[in-house]
């Protein structure tokens, strides 16, 4: 059972692959990571997602996927 002051989290997801995700993290986990990385596996190359959270309150927040980047994108800047 949890103390008076440990609380789970509700966690939602925006974007990509898990997007309208609903998750609750238990309280005797910790904090939710600042950021998670979903890798989806098929029959093709994996794919990579990246979701960085913004808290909503103590007890709530929102994983938002992290916009692509193409890595060609940082050889225009050289």
């Amino acid at each position: 059972m949890s103390s008076p002051d440990e609380t789970d989290a509700v966690l939602l997801f925006v974007g990509g692959p898990l997007d309208g995700r609903v998750e609750i993290r238990e309280a005797r986990h910790g904090d939710p990571l600042p950021t998670i990385t979903h890798v989806h596996l098929h029959g093709g190359p994996k794919v990579v997602h990246r979701y960085d959270l913004q808290s909503l309150s103590g007890s709530a927040g929102v994983y938002h996927v992290r916009p692509r980047t193409r890595p060609d994108d940082d050889l225009d800047s050289c």
